[in-house]
Formats: structure tokens, C-alpha cells, sequence
């Protein structure tokens, strides 16, 4: 692939600040500041699932299309996962479960969506402490983005599509109809990285024929800006 998947990023009125709790709720050491004050977080395994976050005061108005899933080992270690993300400046979150599920959803300080799945879920087995990135997105944006990366279906079900790269790790996942709105409150995004010397203007043919839209903006900072066939950003990084 001429491109390959840098980082989930997600818009923060406090960029450090939400370093500091997805870092500490993962055990991520790994925190690079560039100099446009975009925070990347990330753990030991370099090929792994990064956390960008970009520094915005826009207003959030609609629920992220987008949600870390995260895994454990034991109801002790769910617990002490809640726990920890609890003491760091999470809180419980209401989006309309009864009480009966295994999980537990909850929010980050900035009130980006999280949960904390049981163990022994079986579909995320073996993934890692990062289960899967959960998207709100039909079967045909499932599609796109194994072509774009190159990574295989797991999935595909009942117009659910859910993808990982051969390697393994985190799982992308997406759910299906009915679909949210999509539109420029979109504060989730993945960012991917042109592979040094291929040619970035081809590459955005490439994901433009595969069903992605090319979006204004970004060029002054060495990104091209898309859409993915739902409608949600993706940007294209480049070398400088």
C-alpha cells in the first residue's frame, strides 16, 4: 500500500491534558508533540493503534462516529480498568444501555465515548488492550477501508464489516445501519501516512477511486483532506 494507518486522532480543547488520560488509561509512554500542538500517544509496538490529539475549539454537537472498545482479563481487571479511568477524569456515560450489559461504557474528560469490555469476549480475542476502534459506517465504508489499507475482512455480516491488519492488533469495526449524520462536528478521524517516495497525488487517486471524496483545506500543511464513502474526514499525511 502507498499508505498506511498513522493514527486515530481525536479533536481535544486540551490536547496535553487528554494525553495525559488516554496515556495513563493505556500504559502508553510513547508522546510526541508536533509544532502545531497535535499530542500522539502510542505504545511499545510502533506498528501498533496511535492517539492523535489536535488542538480545536469547535463545538461538539454530535456523538463521535467513532469509540475505543478496550479489553480485560478478569471482572477484577474491567474493574481496575473503570477505576483508572475514573481517578484520571472519565466518568460513567448514558447512552441508553439498561444495566444488563457486560459492558461499561463511560466518556474521556472532553466526553469522547469508551468502553470497557467484559472478558472472554470472543470476537476480540487476542487483539490487545485496545480491542477494536467501533465506527458508526455501513458495509460499503467497511469495503473502502480494506482496500485503502490492505487488511483483510474478519467480518462481514448482516451488512457489519469489521477489519485487521495481517499482523493482528486492533481491530476496525464497522456497525452497520441505521447510520448517524456525518458532517464537519465530525471529531474523530483516522490520519494515514504516505509511504516515503510514493507519489501522494497518485495515492489520492487511489483512495478517491476506491470510493473516497476529496475535501478544501490542508495542502498549506502537508495533508490532503478526504472523506470516506459515509462522508467522515480522513486525512492524508505527506513528507515535508
Amino acid at each position: 500500500m502507498a499508505s498506511t494507518l498513522d493514527a486515530l486522532v481525536l479533536l481535544a480543547r486540551d490536547p496535553e491534558a487528554l494525553a495525559d488520560f488516554w496515556g495513563g488509561l493505556l500504559g502508553w509512554r510513547g508522546r510526541e508533540v508536533d509544532d502545531e500542538g497535535r499530542v500522539t500517544v502510542r505504545g511499545e509496538d510502533p506498528a501498533g493503534l496511535a492517539l492523535r490529539l489536535e488542538p480545536s475549539m469547535a463545538e461538539r454537537t454530535l456523538p463521535n462516529p467513532m469509540h475505543l472498545d478496550l479489553t480485560s482479563t478478569s471482572l477484577e481487571d474491567q474493574e481496575a480498568r473503570v477505576e483508572r479511568a475514573l481517578a484520571l477524569g472519565g466518568r460513567h456515560h448514558d447512552v441508553g444501555q439498561t444495566g444488563e450489559e457486560g459492558h461499561v461504557v463511560l466518556a474521556d474528560p472532553e466526553g469522547n465515548e469508551l468502553c470497557v469490555i467484559e472478558p472472554g469476549n470472543r470476537f476480540l480475542a487476542g487483539c490487545g488492550p485496545v480491542g477494536a476502534v467501533a465506527g458508526d459506517g455501513s458495509q460499503a465504508c467497511g469495503y473502502f477501508w480494506a482496500a485503502a489499507l490492505g487488511w483483510p475482512l474478519v467480518w462481514d455480516q448482516d451488512e457489519e464489516t469489521a477489519i485487521q491488519s495481517p499482523g493482528g492488533g486492533t481491530k476496525l469495526t464497522w456497525g452497520g445501519p441505521p447510520l448517524g449524520p456525518a458532517g464537519p462536528a465530525d471529531r474523530v478521524r483516522y490520519d494515514l501516512r504516505l509511504v516515503p517516495g510514493e507519489d501522494g497525488e497518485a495515492e489520492v487517486r487511489r483512495l478517491v477511486g476506491l470510493g473516497a471524496s476529496p475535501r478544501d483545506g490542508g495542502a498549506a500543511s502537508g495533508r490532503r483532506v478526504l472523506a470516506d464513502p459515509d462522508g467522515h474526514p480522513l486525512h492524508l499525511l505527506l513528507p515535508r
